[in-house]
């Protein structure tokens, strides 16, 4: 793990990004900001987690860093030694973990549940939605509870390395680090209460017809494997949902429920 701090004292901020080293996003961001050292006006870190899967290219060596918090000091695998190493680095500061996907191009945010830092944050962010994803066993809101995640687009293009650098900037000035961006921005966003995983049986190929987001009708077609349809049961808005994302899943269903001002 690699950091760079700006401001003195303890830092109150973070900027988390390879998290998951096959998301370059992330990498590019902290760098980036890192690099140009800009003038803060309360302490921030910036941390390139999991330099060993970044290097391997891989989303992690042992096991899924974004399921091994609390994580262990005394652990053989190298994520839950690097969990409990960067809970204790950024454990108490507001933090921003970047991240990228194969199911959606644009940005969207998620945090466990919804409190005064995320209502206060988010809507400064560029993104289209908010995802409530509860209490998950193993994720970083164990030990970084001021978290908000972002999804800075499809893994490995420019446009998410560029809204990572984006999100970043606009983070730091909701959080009073950087000045502010126009404020212009800030606008109700759209909630979703995360559910339960979209299984996929055994199949060679598999194709997704549904946008995320976008409600998916009971009875409706949103998937496919090996030509056999899969079909809603009940009406879901679909969070995360890709053909290749995922081994086992296709992705979640979620609900939206309402906005964060209500």
């Amino acid at each position: 793990m690699r950091t760079v701090q700006l401001g003195d004292g303890d830092p109150e901020v973070a900027v988390v990004g390879g998290i998951h080293g096959d998301e370059p996003c992330g990498v590019r961001a902290v760098e980036r900001f890192a690099g140009e050292r800009p003038a803060v006006a309360r302490p921030v870190v910036f941390v390139l987690a999991n330099e060993k899967a970044v290097d391997a290219g891989l989303r992690y060596v042992d096991t899924d860093l974004n399921r091994s918090f609390p994580g262990d000091p005394d652990s053989p695998h190298h994520e839950e030694r690097l969990a409990h190493t960067l809970g204790e680095t950024v454990g108490d500061c507001e933090t921003l973990a970047l991240h990228s996907t194969q199911s959606y191009e644009r940005m969207f945010a998620l945090v466990d549940e919804l409190d005064a830092f995320s209502r206060r944050v988010c809507p400064c962010l560029s993104v289209d939605a908010v995802v409530e994803t509860g209490p998950a066993e193993g994720r970083i809101f164990e030990s970084v509870p001021r978290t908000v995640e972002v999804e800075c687009g499809l893994q490995g293009t420019e446009r998410a390395a560029e809204n990572a650098v984006r999100v970043t900037r606009e983070f730091l000035g909701a959080t009073g680090v950087l000045p502010a961006v126009d404020k212009s921005r800030d606008r109700d966003l759209p909630v979703f209460e995360l559910g339960d995983p979209v299984p996929k049986t055994d199949a060679q190929e598999y194709e997704v017809y549904a946008e995320n987001f976008e409600q998916v009708a009971a009875g409706e077609r949103f998937a496919a494997a090996d030509g056999e349809a899969v079909v809603a049961d009940e009406p879901f808005h679909p969070v995360l949902l890709s053909a290749y994302g995922y081994e086992d899943v296709f992705g979640y269903t979620a609900r939206r429920t309402g906005t964060l001002s209500d």
